[in-house]
């Protein structure tokens, strides 16, 4: 299937992606960054999946439930209609997968077929009925329990059921992981679990203070940033999937189920600005935790408990998606030095200042440190925020959010009356931003350089203006914007950098990618800030086009191939249309006056 033929479910510790054929086709328990026990999506069916879906061949239609993240599966065929009703309930004790099976018309035939297969694919577990009906299948540590009132069988080392439901029948499945050393967990009351997950999802989009024009759309890219963040610690990965290509067939396939300081940081600014404070209050604290310890140890990634080592493996074992090799898991840029995620915290903490976040002394014990860190290494090279597997460079993106976290630093005393060096941090600021418009600006090129001393372009220049490092009515602004837009706009959309054979020298990978989603809100938002409303809002609502009819978005597009590429759905792409939507509404106010 295509990616974006499939929809998110999840419990705020882990998440499933379901396909339009009814098959939940990638699941991890009981973390987002645990073995996956279906993980058909990077292989084929005998590496795992759970389908449910018409014996007979069906047309379908889906949604989620109004305001929720309870998938609805619609599937017509010549003997009736049915409906497929999935979610994940927050998390309890043990977590678990519910499928719900609702007549609508008719009598249709319908087909369950549940193959574990726990290790991403690579375990058969052994599967037993205990007395109560409940299948249980354990492998080493992992144990999942089947609750269902229709008969199962065993064929083929997986578990079938085949039953017919008529209109008005509801017809509940229930899976549950646990750890194989404990018992089995006492079944739950399917439907309660769905009045219970509605009831949790809708009362917290009740919080939320937009209720403009796109208002659905920032709804539902804030329900995806909520699902993807890990309750019991506030940590939020950048995607619930792994090795899903950049590029169909190419090797750009990365673990994303880490919790990036970049990531987390654009995100709660999302979430912040649209009346999330408390999940800014949690993700501080688990930031707190997670880089306790010797400034110097600053890692950019860490898992969802704040954990350091996240060793990078290849899975031989999966054919990767259509064929896209190798699969990976763990992410070996989490040792990289990337200069900017000083600025990406400093920034969000700051936000989360003006939002009326309590203060703690902690927590800006803990910026000073970060920020007398920057002062000794702001002048080093780094892997950069694409996170290069070649050789470090002065990247000018990373100098101007070395300047940002310098620059928060001073609003946090100015501002806020924290205390610190503010004059010694002037003067370092200041420094910054001279080297930047020294080295970093090609008065040839007429634009900023992807780093100093080159004639290379890069998507991430367009936050300049963004982040406040200049105005955006600044020449070298614009000039940097027609830049991008004369050398990597193409078809719509916005490369983060030329892909040629330079770049592989760059990057340290073959070239050939999709295009970024957060390239392309980038380039609206620069627009907005110039007060090119029509254009801006016209890429907009192209961008918009391209989600599923879920609303859900990838990492990339691939225009030539017209399809969503890279882990799915991204962080990113729903960080830049919340961000790009507050931007456009802050300019057409502006507009207005």
């Amino acid at each position: 299937m295509l990616i974006e033929d499939y929809g998110l479910i999840g419990d705020l510790q882990t998440a499933a992606l379901v396909g339009r054929n009814g098959s939940i086709d990638w699941l991890c328990f009981p973390r987002f960054d645990s073995g996956a026990c279906f993980a058909a999506l990077l292989g084929d069916e005998d590496k795992g999946r759970w389908l449910l879906a018409p014996a007979a061949d069906a047309q379908t239609e889906r949604r989620y439930r109004e305001r929720t993240l309870v998938h609805e599966l619609d599937f017509q065929t010549d003997e009736g209609s049915v409906r497929v009703i999935d979610f994940m309930p927050p998390r309890g004790v043990d977590p678990d997968v519910v499928r719900i099976v609702e007549g609508l018309t008719g009598e249709v035939r319908m087909r369950m077929q549940l193959a574990i297969r726990f290790d991403y694919g690579s375990i058969v577990p052994w599967v037993r009925r205990v007395d109560n009906g409940m299948r249980i299948a354990v492998a080493g540590p992992d144990a999942l329990a089947l609750q269902t009132p229709v008969e199962v069988y065993g064929e083929n080392y997986t578990t079938v059921a085949e039953f017919t439901i008529s209109e008005g029948d509801r017809v509940p499945f229930t899976l549950t992981w646990f750890p194989s050393h404990h018992d089995a967990p006492a079944p739950i009351d399917p439907e309660q679990a769905l009045e219970d997950t509605c009831v949790f999802w809708r009362d917290w989009v009740e919080r939320c203070t937009y209720g403009g024009r796109w208002s659905d759309a920032v709804i539902r890219s804030l329900i995806v940033l909520k699902a993807m963040t890990y309750g019991p610690t506030g940590g939020i990965v950048a995607a619930p999937t792994t090795s899903l290509p950049e590029k169909i067939g190419g090797v750009r396939n990365w673990d994303y189920r880490y919790c990036w300081l970049r990531d987390a940081t654009f995100a709660l600014d999302a979430l912040v600005v649209n009346g999330f404070i408390d999940e800014a209050r949690a993700w501080r604290r688990w930031l707190l935790r997670a880089v306790a310890g010797d400034p110097d140890d600053l890692q950019i990634m860490y898992g969802a408990a704040g954990e350091r080592r996240l060793l990078e493996l290849e899975l031989d074992w999966l054919d990767g998606y259509e064929g896209s090799r190798p699969v990976r898991i763990g992410n070996g840029a989490s040792k990289q030095f990337q200069l900017d995620v000083y600025g990406e915290v400093l920034d969000v903490l700051h936000e989360a200042r003006t939002r009326k976040l309590e203060r703690d002394e902690d927590s800006w014990a803990m910026q000073r440190k970060l920020l007398e860190n920057l002062e000794r290494r702001w002048r080093e090279p780094d892997e950069g925020i694409w996170e290069v597997r070649g050789p470090r460079r002065h990247f000018t993106h990373s100098k101007v959010m070395a300047w940002v976290a310098m620059d928060r630093g001073v609003k946090a005393i100015e501002d806020f009356d924290h205390e610190g060096p503010v004059e010694h941090w002037r003067e370092v600021r200041a420094e910054i931003h001279a080297e930047v418009l020294e080295r970093g600006f090609d008065p040839e090129l007429n634009s900023f350089v992807q780093s100093y001393d080159s004639k290379r372009l890069d998507a991430s220049l367009l936050t300049i203006p963004i982040v406040g490092f200049l105005p955006p009515e600044d020449a070298r602004v614009r000039g940097t914007l027609e830049a991008i837009r004369r050398e990597l706009y193409r078809d719509g959309f916005v490369q983060r950098y030329s892909h040629d054979e330079e770049s592989a020298a760059v990057d340290g990978l073959p070239p050939g990618e999709g295009a970024f989603f957060l390239c392309s809100f980038w380039f609206v938002d620069n627009l907005a800030l110039l007060g090119e409303l029509d254009e801006a809002c016209e890429l907009f609502e192209r961008l918009l086009s391209l989600r599923n009819e879920l609303g859900l978005l990838s990492e990339e597009y691939d225009p030539e191939l017209g399809r969503l590429v890279g882990n799915f759905p991204q962080a990113f792409s729903h960080i830049g249309l919340i961000n790009t939507v507050m931007m456009l509404e802050q300019a057409h106010a502006l507009q207005r006056r």
